[in-house]
């Protein structure tokens, strides 16, 4: 029987990844309710970096064998130049291996310079993998092809010799697109939405989705303050933000937050949870910050919006809390749809605000008669090639969908980025939703 100290050091990594993720799992399901709130947080954080890190170093060593040592045994690699790409290798897989400690240590207003450098290595990372794992198939594929009978020779070594340096290329390239893509402001899309019951007093009312700020690491102050003035000039009737507003407590990144209570809406701005929050486990904090800056959670309730042109007319708006919280066993929070729309009949139009639209779909099963489900948490896959499994983990992937004939579900592609400071493949938006009485 094989040993642990035989294993290749890829299995070893695998195997770590494994403790640690049943860490987790056992950590959720017994200690929940025996740690305190900041123990738990720190837990939960430190083994999610762990894991992940786990995960990479198996990425981390096919990309030093693929950029490093393939090059060992060439007439380059006692060259000074050759020492300068290895130290450069090194660092750039240390700084991805350490964006995600980042969480722990290096949260504030604006983004540490360090913090911006270490995400987008690791979107480079991400990069950087799937081109050596697309170009190693399709060698392998050519070789299939071309039968194993003619013997290793210079064209062989070539190919060999090719296949990293295209990879960087291309990754170095997106990599500056991704940085220039996500540095732009979120466009506005504006989305006219038809609302089966909506008063005819309510037609043209307008809503300003926000999703996914993600503050924290690389999204600061700055660049909230940006997207509230954006969202302003819009003029809105009503603001939601459907969850994922932070990765920090709330205490810590708290003069980041404050360019929201210059948000203004007449008809009022509300709230829900994402998975983010509750990562956080601040929820509770983050609540009675957004209330002070007049903004309204929605934890599994509903508020009445009237019409300004009639007290008679009205929608029912609802929000639950992210599904999230049922995994994490969060204490007196996860979906409760029941509770949510109490209140809220089919005599009148039913708009609903949940994070995932894997939520907007059970919603929709439970209650056929929802009109309008908002959405958010894909992030359009953010970047390539993330968009791919997006699009296949989520029901609905970004956009407006029509269910049956009388419900629709939007979901926003995010109103910045997750750590990584890139977009490929998507863009950050602030959507202004018309709603239309039939």
């Amino acid at each position: 029987m094989i040993s642990f100290k035989q294993l290749p050091i890829e299995a070893k990594a695998a195997v770590a990844a494994g403790v640690v993720f049943f860490s987790m799992m056992l950590s959720r399901s017994y200690l929940a309710e025996k740690l305190d709130f900041r123990t738990r947080r720190w837990l939960l954080r430190l083994q999610m970096a762990l894991f992940a890190n786990t995960l990479m170093l198996m990425g981390s060593l096919h990309v030093w064998r693929s950029t490093v040592t393939t090059f060992i045994r060439s007439s380059a690699a006692s060259s000074f130049c050759f020492m300068l790409w290895k130290i450069t290798v090194f660092m750039f897989l240390a700084l991805a291996h350490s964006s995600f400690f980042t969480l722990l240590f290096l949260v504030a207003e604006e983004p540490y310079f360090f913090s911006l450098a270490a995400y987008t290595c690791l979107g480079a990372y991400i990069i950087l993998i799937f081109f050596l794992f697309t170009l190693g198939s399709l060698e392998q594929a050519y070789k299939f092809l071309a039968g194993r009978g003619a013997k290793a020779g210079t064209g062989n070594k070539n190919r060999t010799a090719l296949k990293p340096v295209l990879a960087v290329l291309l990754t170095v390239v997106l990599t500056v697109v991704g940085l220039l893509n996500a540095s732009q402001p979120p466009t506005v899309n504006s989305v006219e939405i038809p609302v089966h019951k909506l008063p005819s007093t309510m037609n043209n009312l307008k809503v300003v989705l926000l999703s996914d700020i993600h503050l924290g690491p690389t999204v600061g102050k700055t660049k909230l303050a940006m997207i509230v003035r954006m969202v302003k000039a819009l003029k809105a009737d009503i603001t939601v933000i459907v969850g994922d507003l932070s990765d920090a407590e709330a205490k810590i990144i708290r003069p980041a937050v404050e360019p929201l209570g210059e948000l203004d809406s007449p008809l009022g701005t509300y709230f829900v949870t994402g998975n983010h929050e509750y990562y956080t486990s601040d929820v509770s904090n983050w609540f009675e910050l957004l209330k002070s800056f007049n903004i309204q959670p929605l934890h599994n309730e509903n508020v009445k919006i009237v019409s300004p042109k009639s007290t008679s007319d009205w929608f029912c708006l609802a929000g639950v809390d992210d599904i999230e919280a049922d995994v994490l066993r969060y204490s007196g929070h996860g979906m409760d749809l029941k509770k949510a729309l109490r209140g809220c009949s089919s005599e009148h139009a039913i708009v609903l605000l949940a994070h995932q639209p894997i939520a907007a779909k059970w919603a929709l099963q439970e209650r056929p008669d929802i009109n309008l489900i908002l959405s958010g948490h894909t992030h359009g896959g953010q970047i390539f090639p993330l968009n791919a499994g997006a699009y296949l983990l989520n029901p609905f992937f970004v956009g407006l969908y029509q269910v049956g004939q009388n419900t629709f579900v939007y979901v926003s592609p995010g109103t910045m980025y997750y750590g990584i400071p890139m977009r490929l493949g998507s863009r950050a938006e602030i959507t202004e939703i018309i709603l239309r009485s039939p």
